[in-house]
């Protein structure tokens, strides 16, 4: 065990320090239940204040074990109930005054036959963000992010705003920029997901258009299990390709 002199500032800093984890390191801790989750959504939800982990004073982010207990329980109210980032946000703060609390389930649409039923409509929208809280995000600027709408790598939805998860494209696409991939260069990839969007898309239509409710709700859970093997699977065609492991 490393140990600093007793006494002093230097142990007072070493014990303020002991527990706390990098942001690389919260991400595997967080990978074996949350597997889709990336440095740039835990970044996103920093933003968005659902976290607020220390900086050292160069800046690196530190997180400690509630950290990273509470980006767990985000990500899970995120997946398991749907739930936007404002009603996140707000159930937290209550939680944090002693107001706990049940977390809001998905809205029952209706009865049948004495049952509740689940309306796809009336399940709340995914989290959503504006451009400039983008810009904030990703860490781009305009003349970036027009770029990378002319050639499709990204778009608003109808309403202008954009998926949240279009903060993790933009600082994917700014990352390859660094290594000399130019955004005319991504559009492969751009119409190769769109190709794999197709086909999962053309997998589940069929249970997005039945009569049940319940089972066009089961659409959604399966569009998201086929969208995570379609991500693994081309995952690993690209590592053999390359005759690389990535870790």
């Amino acid at each position: 065990m490393l140990q600093t002199p007793s006494g002093g500032a230097g142990h007072g800093a070493a014990a303020a320090d002991s527990g706390l984890m990098s942001i690389g390191t919260v991400l595997n801790v967080l990978r074996d239940e949350f597997p889709e989750v990336t440095i740039s959504k835990i970044r996103f939800l920093e933003s968005e204040g659902l976290i607020e982990p220390r900086r050292t004073p160069s800046g690196y982010r530190k997180f400690s074990a509630e950290d990273v207990e509470r980006l767990g329980h985000v990500l899970r109210m995120q997946r398991d109930h749907y739930l936007p980032l404002k009603v996140i946000r707000e159930h937290l703060d209550a939680t944090g005054r002693g107001d706990v609390g049940v977390v809001p389930p998905p809205t029952v649409g209706r009865q049948r036959d004495g049952e509740a039923v689940l309306e796809p409509a009336d399940l709340p929208t995914a989290a959503r963000i504006g451009r400039a809280e983008l810009l904030a995000a990703a860490g781009i600027d305009e003349r970036d992010l027009e770029e990378w709408e002319s050639y499709g790598l990204i778009a608003p939805l109808p309403d202008g705003a954009y998926d949240a998860e279009t903060v993790t494209v933009a600082s994917l696409v700014a990352e390859l920029g660094r290594f000399g991939i130019e955004p005319r260069h991504l559009r492969v990839m751009k119409a190769a997901a769109d190709r794999e969007a197709g086909l999962v898309d053309q997998v589940v239509a069929p249970l997005r258009r039945h009569r049940n409710p319940q089972t066009r709700v089961h659409a959604e859970a399966r569009t998201r299990e086929l969208a995570g093997l379609a991500v693994k699977l081309h995952s690993a065609l690209v590592q053999t390709a390359l005759g690389v492991r990535l870790p």
